[in-house]
C-alpha cells in the first residue's frame, strides 16, 4: 500500500464531506454490546426496510459508495458504539433533529418512518422519562443523563465503528500526521508531559513521563501496549471505546510508537470483549489497507504495525507484567519490579503500556494542545473521566465528566438519585458508592461533596481504578460487599506470592465467619491485621488493593461490622444465616399454611390468630414464606 500523505488525508476527508453533505437524515442506531443484545441490529434492518417500503432514498455504507452515487435526500443508516444510556437501550438517533428514542423495539420502525423521517413530528412515547418529574425529554441536550457531561474520549462514539472515512471526517488521524511529520520524539513526550495526562488504568502514572523514560531506554527494538484486559465487575469503559471508535486507539498507539521510537504494537483485548475484538481488528485492517499503518508513515520514513491479541480472560493479565508475559506465551503472572517495562518490557524491550482510555484520549491532547486538554478537570489531574454507573441509581450506564466534578453530581444529577427497592428515588437512600472494583474503597454519604480526582479520593483511602461506580441505597449489607469483591479477588489471584495466595483467603474465612454468626470482635482484628499484612506484602497491585474495600467499610461502617458480630443480626437483613425469621401478627390471617409446610416443626399457633416462629428451630428454608398468601413472614 502507498504511503498516506497529508494531502491524502485532506482528500478523504473532503470526499466524505461531499457524500455527507448529500445526506438529509441520519438514523444512528447503538451497536454497543448492551443495545446489540437487546435487538438493536434487528431495529436497524426494520429502519431500512420500512424506509425502502416508503420510497425513501436509503444510504447503508458511506464508506465505500462514491459521492456521485449517494442520492441527495437521502437518509443514512448507520450504527455506532455505545451511547452511554445502556439502560435505555436500544437507542436510536436521528439527526439533524437532536431526537434519542429510547428502548425501540423492531415494531416501532413503521412508526418512526412515518412520523419523524416523512412528517418530521415527534414520537413522545419513545423519548425519554425522567422518573423524578415524569417529564419526557427530546434529545442529548435536554435529558440530565447527557447535559451535564463533557464527552472528549466518547465524543465520536455516535459515528459509525467500522468507516475509517467518517473517522478522518472528524479529524482522524490528524493529530497522527502531526507527530510523524512535524514534531520529535522529545516534542511529542513534552506535550504530553505538560497535558498532565495520567493514566487512566487506576494508577494515574503521568503518561508524558512514562513515554520519556521509554524514549530514554537503548535499543532498536521497542514495543507499545495498549492494555484493553478490562476486568473490573461491572466496568466497560474500555470496551464501549474499542466498540465505538476503535480508530482512536489505533492513532493513540501510533503517536506513542513516534514518541518512544517503536515499530510494533498489540492490543490486548479480553476474549469476553468478541465485539471489540472483531472492531479493533477491522480497524487496523483498514488503516493498513489506507496506508495509515505500516512502513513509511506519513512519508515519514518510520514503520509502524499492531497486531490485536485476544487474552484468556485473567483478572491478573490487567496488571503490566502479567500482561505481557500472556503475550509472550506464557502463564499471565506478575513479575517484581523494577526493572519496570520503560526499562525491560516485552520480550526484554524497552515498552510503553497504556490502557484504552488514555491512548483514546492522546490524539486531543496532539491535536488542540496541552494548554487546551488543561481547561478541562483540575490542575492535578486534567482532562476527563469515564466512569460505569451501576447500582441502585435511576440512570445508569457509561458517562464521561470532568475530573474534579463531586460525588453527589453524579450521583443525584446524572445519575437521577438512588433508588430504594421499589425504585422510589430519595436522597435518604444513599448509603455508599464502590469506586475502583474490588481495587477501590467505599464513599459514605459525607463524602457526595468529595471531588472525584487521583488525589482527593487517595486522601479519603480510595482510588479511581479503572473508572466502576457502582451505587447502593440503604438495603445493602457492607459487610457482604466487602465479601462479595473478596470473593473475586481471591479467585482471580494468581497464586504466584504468599500475602495475595493465602490472605485473600484468609480475609474471605473471616468474612464469611462474620456474615454465618461465627464471628466476635477478635475477628475484626484479625481481619484487618491480615488486610494491612496482604497490603504490604503482595507482589503486584492485584494483592496490594485487594484489602481495599475490607479496609474501607472496617473505616467508614465498623459500626455495621460489631452489630454483625455482637448482636448476629445483619442490619440490611440482607446475610440470611443472620436473618431473624418473624410473622407479622398484622398481615397473619392464622391460615396455619405457613405451619403445614414447614418440614420441622418451628411454627406454631391457633387457627384464625397469628402464628410464631421459633427461632431456634428454624432452619430458614423458606418453605413458609413461599406457602404464606399474605407476605406476613419476614427475615428469611
Amino acid at each position: 500500500m502507498a504511503k498516506l500523505t497529508a494531502a491524502d488525508v485532506e482528500k478523504r476527508i473532503r470526499d466524505y464531506e461531499a457524500k455527507a453533505a448529500k445526506i438529509a437524515r441520519r438514523i444512528i442506531v447503538c451497536g454497543g454490546t448492551g443495545c446489540v443484545a437487546n435487538g438493536s441490529l434487528r431495529v436497524r434492518d426494520a429502519l431500512v426496510e420500512e424506509l425502502k417500503k416508503a420510497g425513501q432514498f436509503v444510504e447503508v455504507d458511506l464508506e465505500h459508495d462514491s459521492a456521485d452515487h449517494v442520492h441527495p435526500g437521502s437518509t443514512y443508516v448507520s450504527k455506532s458504539g455505545c451511547q452511554g444510556f445502556c439502560q435505555m437501550g436500544p437507542l436510536v438517533r436521528i439527526e439533524p433533529d437532536g431526537i434519542i428514542y429510547t428502548k425501540v423495539r423492531p415494531e416501532d420502525a413503521l412508526e418512526i418512518v412515518q412520523e419523524t423521517i416523512i412528517k418530521h413530528s415527534v414520537i413522545e412515547r419513545l423519548l425519554y422519562m425522567n422518573p423524578s418529574d415524569g417529564k419526557r425529554y427530546k434529545g442529548e441536550h435536554e435529558i440530565p443523563f447527557y447535559n451535564r457531561q463533557h464527552r472528549l474520549v466518547l465524543a465520536n462514539c455516535t459515528i459509525e465503528p467500522d468507516s475509517i472515512g467518517e473517522y478522518f471526517h472528524k479529524k482522524g488521524y490528524l493529530a497522527a500526521l502531526k507527530a510523524y511529520t512535524q514534531m520529535t520524539p522529545e516534542e511529542v513526550c513534552s506535550v504530553m508531559e505538560e497535558s498532565g495526562l495520567r493514566g487512566r488504568g487506576g494508577g494515574g502514572f503521568p503518561t508524558g513521563r512514562k513515554w520519556k523514560f521509554t524514549l530514554a531506554s537503548p535499543g532498536p527494538k521497542k514495543y507499545v501496549i495498549c492494555n484493553g484486559d478490562e476486568g473490573d465487575p461491572g466496568a466497560f469503559m474500555d470496551r464501549s471505546v474499542m466498540e465505538g471508535n476503535p480508530h482512536s486507539v489505533i492513532e493513540g498507539m501510533m503517536i506513542a510508537a513516534r514518541a518512544i521510537g517503536a515499530d510494533e504494537g498489540y492490543v490486548y483485548v479480553r476474549a469476553e470483549y468478541p465485539l471489540a475484538v472483531v472492531r479493533m481488528r477491522k480497524a487496523v485492517k483498514d488503516a493498513e489497507e489506507a496506508g495509515v499503518l505500516g512502513d513509511d508513515i506519513f512519508g515519514s520514513g518510520l514503520s509502524f504495525r499492531i497486531n490485536v491479541m485476544e487474552g484468556a480472560g485473567a483478572f491478573v493479565c490487567g496488571e503490566e507484567t502479567a500482561l505481557m508475559a500472556s503475550i509472550e506465551g506464557k502463564r499471565g503472572m506478575p513479575m517484581p519490579k523494577p526493572p519496570f517495562p520503560a526499562q525491560c518490557g516485552l520480550w526484554g524491550k524497552p515498552t510503553v503500556i497504556n490502557n484504552v482510555e488514555t491512548l483514546g484520549t492522546v490524539p486531543y491532547v496532539i491535536r488542540e494542545g496541552a494548554a487546551k486538554f488543561r481547561e478541562l478537570g483540575v490542575p492535578t489531574s486534567p482532562g476527563t473521566k469515564t466512569f460505569a454507573l451501576t447500582g441502585h441509581v435511576a440512570n445508569t450506564g457509561l458517562i464521561e465528566v470532568p475530573f474534579g466534578t463531586t460525588l453527589g453530581e453524579i450521583v443525584n444529577e446524572i445519575g437521577g438519585g438512588v433508588t430504594d427497592s421499589n425504585g422510589k428515588v430519595s436522597i435518604d437512600n444513599f448509603k455508599s458508592v464502590q469506586i475502583g472494583g474490588p481495587s477501590g474503597g467505599c464513599l459514605t454519604k459525607e463524602m457526595l461533596g468529595l471531588p472525584l480526582d487521583f488525589d482527593s479520593l487517595k486522601s479519603v483511602g480510595a482510588m479511581v481504578g479503572s473508572g466502576g461506580l457502582v451505587v447502593m441505597n440503604t438495603n445493602t449489607c457492607m459487610v457482604a460487599v466487602a465479601k462479595f469483591f473478596m470473593h473475586f479477588t481471591q479467585n482471580e489471584s494468581c497464586g504466584k506470592c504468599v500475602p495475595c495466595r493465602e490472605g485473600t483467603k484468609q480475609m474471605l474465612a473471616l468474612l464469611d465467619d462474620i456474615t454465618k454468626g461465627r464471628a466476635d470482635e477478635s475477628t475484626l482484628d484479625l481481619l484487618e491485621q491480615t488486610a494491612k499484612a496482604v497490603q504490604m506484602g503482595s507482589l503486584c497491585g492485584l494483592g496490594k488493593t485487594a484489602p481495599n474495600p475490607v479496609l474501607s467499610t472496617l473505616k467508614h461502617f465498623r459500626e455495621e461490622y460489631l452489630i454483625h458480630v455482637r448482636e448476629k443480626r445483619c442490619p440490611a437483613g440482607q446475610c440470611k444465616a443472620l436473618a431473624r425469621p418473624e410473622i407479622d401478627p398484622k398481615k397473619c390471617k392464622g391460615c396455619s399454611a405457613c405451619a403445614r409446610k414447614c418440614p420441622v416443626g418451628a411454627i406454631s399457633g391457633e387457627i384464625r390468630k397469628p402464628f410464631v416462629i421459633d427461632a431456634a428451630k428454624c432452619i430458614k428454608c423458606g418453605a413458609c414464606k413461599a406457602a404464606c398468601k399474605f407476605s406476613a413472614i419476614t427475615g428469611i
